[in-house]
């Protein structure tokens, strides 16, 4: 498996990669915030189509990302959730209401 990973893929395109649980969430919120931050553009694009596997934990981590976007005047959008993380959100009711562009 894939060591977990948070990088900025291009201009207001975040890619995350690997294995989302307890272990690695704390630093990928964290960082992820400091790349949101840091992006000049518009939007906020957040890709998980290389995200390997992930429990609530990596949902929680997507929930924090998208709130970060939008204090910082981003347009959030998700891409490449994953069956297992889109099985998670829809059990948890928010399927609905993640900003999801695929």
């Amino acid at each position: 498996m894939t060591k977990a990973n948070i990088s900025e893929s291009a201009a207001g395109e975040i890619r995350l990669r690997g294995v989302l649980d307890f272990r690695t969430g704390p630093a990928l919120r964290e960082r992820g915030g400091q790349l949101i931050g840091a992006s000049r553009a518009d939007t906020c694009v957040i890709d998980c189509s290389e995200v390997e596997k992930s429990s609530s934990v990596g949902l929680a981590l997507l929930l924090a990302l998208v709130r970060d976007a939008q204090a910082a005047g981003k347009e959030p959008m998700l891409r490449g959730l994953p069956q297992d993380m889109r099985e998670i959100a829809k059990v948890s009711g928010l399927l609905e209401i993640l900003p999801l562009q695929d």
